[in-house]
């Protein structure tokens, strides 16, 4: 696989503004920028990490051949805003920016000079089932998603992004040793050279304790106070740190839907990682993959069309539970529910979908081939449903 869902959108974009494009270490930002560079224009590269490469990014002298210039990783740089700014307004004319790095690009380094109006931000999400398999299917918010036929390699491919997870290299190499260096590999790097360089945190031993305690919570609401008494350390740096695992994308967290017609909870948020392949619980694991499709999903519809989309999970104080709710305008679009096995529709989802008026409401199923409508809900296996994604 060489071009990237996102490929098209960033080439367009760069017409007009900088582009930022941020995403998990190895997810594969370094390929869209290739497939840019193949696309005929000419261009110049730049690494933080090759020093004669940053001397010569930061002196400004730009070839005046080449339009395009890529720049990876150079959120390291402490005054990295400031300094994208000045090369902005002075070569916009002449000179075309992307910027690569495995940090949240927009909120990183807060302070500075303000990039507002100067540029487009892209997140980049692992493979999914719809990429894997070529699928463009043209989604609009609000309206129902639009499925395909059952097909026997559909589901072959779940089975494998079930397994090795979406990042490039694991699902591409689809083996167990060449999984688990890499998983070690990516871990050692995620450590040294994003947390230690690039933040203040000096106890990388319990920092990387937590990396290892969050998988087998996943799925789960999720105590920072069980966390910081099993890391023993205060509340305050146990959130901190969950934050900066966020800002260097190895783990999101869901917030529930606030609503007065469900008696919703408010503060208790549920957590997920980006590489679900760490997850040794199947049916947690299972569920992650699907939050992580319909987290690109969310993503994809604001980072390329504008659309206020936004993911969450429903629970009320009674203990009714759905895994999640995809929103348009604050507004319920979709629920779905995840289950490995059990085909039986949960009542949990039917009595949201009666309390918040939901359109579409879907119980997803490992098993291929299922697709069934009752109880107004629509009960279907995972290869079907994510097939209709991004």
């Amino acid at each position: 696989m060489k071009q990237r869902y996102l490929s098209e959108s960033i080439a367009a974009d760069l017409k007009s503004k900088m582009v930022f494009l941020g995403g998990p270490r190895q997810v594969g930002k370094t390929t869209i920028a290739k497939d840019i560079i193949g696309s005929g224009q000419k261009s110049q590269y730049y690494t933080w990490d090759k020093i004669d490469q940053r001397r010569r990014a930061l002196k400004g002298e730009w070839d005046p051949e080449s339009p395009l210039v890529l720049l990876d990783e150079f959120h390291k740089y402490t005054k990295w805003k400031t300094w994208i700014k000045g090369e902005y307004d002075t070569h916009k004319g002449r000179h075309q920016f992307l910027l690569t790095g495995s940090a949240r690009l927009n909120v990183f380094r807060r302070g500075g000079d303000s990039l507002q109006g100067r540029y487009h931000y892209y997140r980049l999400h692992p493979f999914s089932l719809a990429e894997v398999l070529k699928k463009k299917n043209k989604i609009s918010p609000g309206k129902e998603l639009v499925f395909q036929n059952y097909h026997a390699e559909d589901a072959s491919a779940v089975e494998t992004l079930l397994r090795f997870g979406g990042f490039p290299e694991p699902f591409l190499a689809q083996d167990e040793r060449s999984w688990r260096r890499w998983i070690n590999e990516r871990h050692e790097r995620f450590l040294k050279e994003d947390v230690r360089d690039l933040t203040r945190i000096q106890d990388i031993g319990n920092f990387s304790l937590l990396t290892e305690l969050l998988p087998q919570r996943v799925g789960s609401i999720l105590s920072i106070n069980s966390l910081s008494q099993d890391l023993q350390v205060n509340f305050r740096t146990a959130s901190l740190w969950l934050d900066v695992l966020e800002n260097f994308y190895y783990s999101y967290r869901l917030s529930p839907y606030a609503s007065k017609k469900i008696a919703a909870v408010k503060k208790e948020k549920k957590l997920f990682l980006w590489d679900w392949s760490e997850i040794e619980n199947e049916a947690a694991r299972f569920e992650n993959m699907i939050g992580s499709h319909l987290l690109k999903l969310c993503h994809y519809l604001q980072d390329t069309e504008g659309w206020k989309t936004e993911l969450y999970y429903l629970r009320d104080h009674h203990g009714r539970e759905v895994d999640f709710m995809i929103c348009q305008n604050q507004k319920p679009w979709f629920a779905v529910e995840v289950k490995l096995n059990d085909e039986s529709i949960s009542p949990h989802l039917t009595y949201f979908r009666e309390k918040l008026s939901i359109p579409y409401v879907y119980q997803i199923v490992k098993k291929g081939n299922v697709n069934v409508f009752k109880n107004s809900v629509h009960l279907m296996s995972a290869d079907r449903f994510l097939n209709a994604l991004v």
